[in-house]
């Protein structure tokens, strides 16, 4: 009896030792991390718990910085200028919204400094990196008007941390998660296991989102998305992204429908000149709200889509909306892999979620842009850059 318990308090120990793991923390100028010791119980693979501070904030967000049409060069004709232009009864590019932003720690202060690498993300929240086996901890503050949750997809997660209300049988008490008021704070808990991360065909990471869930259609139009990126255990760097990639970029296609905004009305009272003069009904009025974007941006606006030829880059796209939400994203100038097969284009469905691996090969500026046509003519194009690399040998694909 004595021996059983020795063997017994030895086991326990030996289980405590094995299951530190890391807490990573933002800081203030990197979206790298900070480190703290925590314990955790281990799953099939040993990790990491990684903390992330994310709040819904309120954004006056412009999908057209540009005072030209960045694709063609050249003002906006009458046509593409519909989207963009500030008139007495139009709203223009900019609008009131809610989006995900990083910050550095639970007092939500400091926004998290978004480094070069990832300007691109543009609209969406932070990058949420993890690795088979690791929790992911979101300490989630809505300073936002409405109520807000983040809900992940393909993460593993109890009832209290799917931040997605509807009527299952568990009572709300129990589901603190569903709904986040105006002002509230919260924290979110999901698991990382193997069914999480790439499949037996899949690249060494894979790409989830995560997404509002109070009035999804209202909420994902007001901007609340953001990425996760999970990479095969064994496969990751410290910050959870995968080793064998050296540049990775998240884009998302959708058209920000601006009429199905919680903001529709103020922003058709705040920046139109005349604000009396607008009709929420003129099918021009409607039209002009309804932003066909990569990342929030339209007509070549997207910035931060920079890379060195003979590297290899991973691209995540993603697809959101509604039927009109078919997407084509095509490459110009470069070719990708996807599952093993040679393309230069990828079909998205809303929520779709692809990785394609490219090694680019010819430099110089090229388009980046949805290939159905009436999204090209509302602006659904970007421009990415490869340059010149005199640093590394050719990475054969």
């Amino acid at each position: 009896m004595e021996s059983s318990t020795i063997l017994f308090s030895v086991i326990i120990a030996l289980a405590v030792a094995l299951t530190g793991v890391v807490v990573y923390v933002f800081t203030e100028n990197s979206h790298q991390s900070t480190m703290m010791m925590e314990t955790s119980t281990p799953d099939q693979f040993q990790g990491m718990t990684r903390t992330y501070y994310i709040a819904s904030d309120e954004v006056n967000w412009n999908y057209a910085p540009a005072e030209i049409n960045l694709i063609t060069g050249k003002p906006y004709d009458n046509d593409t200028g519909l989207y963009v232009k500030n008139t007495k009864d139009r709203i223009g590019s900019v609008y009131l919204k809610c989006l995900y932003q990083g910050y550095t720690d639970d007092t939500f202060t400091i926004l998290q400094s978004v480094t070069d690498k990832w300007k691109h993300l543009g609209i969406m929240g932070p990058v949420i990196h993890a690795e088979v086996g690791d929790t992911v901890k979101v300490v989630f503050k809505n300073n936002c008007r409405i109520p807000t949750s983040m809900h992940p997809h393909g993460l593993f997660y109890l009832k209290e941390s799917e931040g997605a209300q509807y009527d299952d049988g568990i009572f709300d008490s129990d589901k603190g998660g569903d709904i986040i008021q105006p002002g509230e704070n919260y924290t979110y808990t999901w698991q990382v296991p193997e069914r999480a991360g790439p499949g037996p065909g899949d690249p060494s990471s894979v790409l989830w989102m995560y997404h509002s869930h109070v009035d999804e259609v209202g909420d994902t139009y007001a901007g609340l998305v953001g990425p996760i990126i999970v990479t095969r255990h064994g496969m990751a760097n410290p910050d959870g992204s995968p080793k064998d990639v050296d540049q990775e970029f998240v884009t998302l296609f959708t058209i920000f429908d601006e009429n199905r905004s919680p903001y529709l009305d103020y922003n058709s009272q705040t920046f139109p000149q005349v604000p009396k003069s607008v009709d929420q009904n003129d099918p021009d009025f409607v039209e002009s709200n309804k932003k066909h974007s990569i990342n929030g941006y339209i007509f070549g606006n997207l910035p931060g889509l920079v890379m060195k030829e003979n590297t290899h880059v991973r691209w995540y796209v993603a697809g959101m909306g509604t039927e009109t939400d078919i997407h084509t994203p095509h490459w110009h100038g470069q070719t990708l892999l996807m599952n093993g097969m040679r393309t230069d284009m990828v079909e998205l469905l809303p929520m779709s979620m692809k990785v394609l691996d490219m090694v680019p090969d010819d430099t110089g500026i090229w388009l980046f842009h949805c290939h159905v046509n009436d999204h090209i003519k509302a602006g659904m194009l970007a421009l990415f850059t490869v340059e010149k690399n005199n640093d590394t040998q050719s990475f054969n694909q």
